[in-house]
């Protein structure tokens, strides 16, 4: 099944790459020219990616895009409740991957807060996030489960973070996988992006897709939340 295939909603686009590499640069060029658009219309570009080993060729090559970094803030999606220098730190992967040569010069807002316990953690995450300004770009992946950011089917708070009116930014969440602490930016931080877009990879992922697109519950596949309302999908075989 081709991604062409799909009966996408309306708004809903579909970009389709020949393999990796190709929708790394092309998503990576997509990016840019959205913050580049940002920064001239307002002075200043707010990027919010996520984490995990299937961006890391994207973001190594958003690092080699020509742009102003010192006028684009940096965000994470979702992060693990594990310090920076764990294997599993999303904000590490990002400053090793992303935030280097000409992109350090970016600011980098994470998530990732010392506290006693998750919850706590949350609150002073969510405190940090109120700084960031309105989000330009939004680079969504998505799990097999149909699961975004760290909104999983199941977890204790998802009914929350997938209110449009919730009124927390940052929540704690719990994970089928390890690390299962994490902490995700609500739908309404999220679905606020003047530019979301959607990178999946391989033939699982768009079956995932397919069936997403099917009528159900949101909280059995939170990636529905985002199937109605404007959104670019890159995928590649």
């Amino acid at each position: 099944m081709a991604i062409s295939k799909l009966k996408l909603p309306q708004g809903v686009q579909a970009c389709s790459h020949d393999d990796a590499g190709q929708l790394a640069q092309a998503l990576a060029v997509r990016v840019a020219d959205a913050l580049r658009q940002a920064i001239a219309s307002r002075g200043r570009a707010t990027l919010v990616v996520s984490g995990g080993r299937s961006p890391v060729p994207f973001f190594d090559a958003l690092a080699q895009q020509a742009l102003p970094w010192t006028q684009v803030c940096v965000s994470l999606a979702d992060e693990r409740w594990v310090p920076v220098n764990h294997a599993g730190s999303n904000e590490a992967l990002v400053r090793r991957h992303l935030l280097r040569g000409p992109a350090a010069e970016a600011r980098f807002l994470g998530l990732y807060q010392v506290a006693g316990n998750l919850e706590q953690a949350a609150e002073l995450a969510d405190a940090a996030v109120a700084e960031l300004a309105p989000v330009d770009v939004l680079v969504l992946g998505m799990g097999d489960d149909g699961h975004t950011a760290s909104l999983f089917p199941h977890s204790p708070n998802l009914l929350e973070a997938l209110q449009p009116d919730c009124a927390r930014r940052v929540l704690p969440m719990l994970a089928p996988s390890e690390p299962a602490q994490r902490l995700t930016l609500t739908l309404p931080v999220l679905a606020s992006a003047r530019l979301p877009l959607l990178a999946i990879q391989g033939q699982a992922k768009l079956n995932t897709l397919s069936a997403a697109l099917q009528p159900g519950e949101v909280a059995q596949m939170p990636i529905r939340a985002f199937l109605n309302s404007p959104l670019e999908i890159h995928w590649c075989p």
